[in-house]
């Protein structure tokens, strides 16, 4: 049988292809669609218990912290670090569940916080003495943390802002310009922030520091989150960042709030938000899950 000899025009349209795909491969999914159950869990602060407590609870991991979610897309959107002591047993699990959850079909979503980018960038202000003594020592810890590092490394590749269905999750907020930015735009970022401690990764006003979706009242987040939910094609924000102690819904539940400080520091409930096949719920270790009375209905900027 002759050899297959490729003409010039043919290694000249593989060489596009490739250069194709590695540019995709750079840019990292962000968007998923027809996801039947997610779980969304906000701020952890270095209480792993709480959020072995949380997890268990929602149904996706076992009483050995293995993964029992199937397709649940469990979605943790950022700060695991700082005012509490196992940070590193919390990561641990993310990263294990991660391989777990895939091979079932699942998908874990682990965002950057502000407290991830303050860490990388050597604030450690809110830094718990137990989570240096988990790595060893302070040198150890900050090289863990660093570039080079396991943990660094995974923190650094972190989306900042994803969107599933028809919601859009993330830490904090979007304000100013970013409320119109696309996820490409936001995501690359956020890493590029992450790793060079400057930019959108600080700024009071992007992804991982605004609050004023938080703290606003119904009528002027439902002003505030219009931009955003034309750009994203979205009808819901889920967000973390700002302590809320339950489960919270804004503005008829444009913005859900689901920081609710679970960590010891804070003496918040175990919980996270439910969605499953459209309907929002309230899920706290110890009680019944709690449907939430959140309007659901096609994405904004679309036809019905």
């Amino acid at each position: 049988m002759p050899r297959y000899i490729p003409t010039a025009a043919v290694l000249l349209v593989l060489a596009l292809t490739s250069g194709a795909i590695s540019a995709q491969q750079k840019s990292k999914q962000h968007t998923w669609t027809g996801i039947e159950r997610i779980v969304a869990v906000g701020d952890v602060h270095g209480d792993h218990g709480q959020f072995l407590k949380t997890l268990l609870a929602a149904q996706v991991i076992d009483k050995d912290a293995h993964w029992i979610g199937g397709k649940t897309h469990l979605v943790q959107t950022g700060d695991l670090f700082d005012r509490g002591p196992d940070s590193r047993k919390a990561m641990d699990l993310l990263m294990k569940l991660e391989v777990e959850a895939k091979k079932s079909g699942g998908h874990v979503h682990c965002l950057a916080g502000n407290h991830e980018e303050m860490i990388l960038r050597g604030d450690w202000r809110y830094v718990h003495p137990g989570e240096v003594q988990a790595f060893g020592d302070n040198a150890k810890y900050s090289a863990a943390i660093g570039p080079e590092g396991v943990y660094g490394k995974w923190i650094r590749k972190h989306n900042g802002v994803i969107k599933i269905n028809n919601v859009l999750f993330l830490h904090g907020g979007l304000g100013g310009p970013y409320a119109t930015m696309s996820l490409d735009q936001l995501n690359e970022g956020i890493r590029k922030g992450l790793n060079t401690g400057t930019g959108m990764a600080r700024d009071s006003n992007g992804p991982l520091w605004h609050r004023a979706l938080a703290k606003g009242d119904d009528a002027s987040v439902a002003e505030q989150v219009k931009p955003i939910f034309k750009t994203h094609s979205v009808n819901h924000i889920v967000l973390g960042h700002t302590p809320s102690g339950r489960i919270l819904p804004k503005a008829g539940g444009k913005v859900i709030l689901i920081d609710v400080g679970m960590s010891k520091a804070y003496g918040g409930p175990a919980g996270c938000l439910v969605i499953e096949k459209g309907a929002f719920y309230a899920n706290y270790a110890g009680h019944p899950q709690q449907k939430l009375p959140i309007e659901t209905g096609v994405p904004a900027g679309t036809k019905k």
